[in-house]
């Protein structure tokens, strides 16, 4: 059972970058794929990006290509989400997940772990 903890949320200006992090323990998570996701007051659980076992393939949803980007270190059994030019639509509590699929998953129930999330706030 793989244990993830998403850190590196906070409160930032508009325009500003956060970098997330997400450590896995208790297993290797070299051979899954892995998501972000967020939620915001109020709303679903929507899927951010992704990015598949290797880190060669990657894909964000339209609202934050170009400015957020994944990657991973296997070596360090982490995930990364950085995020630059925030805006306060970006406001929300960000999830990192894993799966075992060989693509690159894009919805909740294709992911079998996840973090507890880490908050992320954007003043305007």
């Amino acid at each position: 059972q793989v244990q993830l903890v998403e850190s590196g949320g906070g409160l930032v200006q508009a325009g500003g970058s956060l970098r997330l992090s997400c450590a896995a323990s208790g297993r290797t998570i070299s051979g899954d794929a892995m998501g972000w996701f967020r939620q915001a007051p109020g709303k679903e659980r929507e899927f951010v990006a992704a990015i598949s076992w290797s880190g060669s393939n990657t894909y964000y949803t339209d609202s934050v290509k170009g400015r957020f980007t994944i990657s991973r270190d296997n070596a360090k059994n982490t995930v990364y989400l950085r995020m630059n030019s925030l805006k306060p639509e970006d406001t929300a509590v960000y999830y990192c997940a894993s799966s075992s699929s060989t693509s690159l998953p894009r919805t909740r129930n294709e992911y079998g772990a996840w973090g507890q999330g880490t908050q992320v706030t954007v003043s305007s």
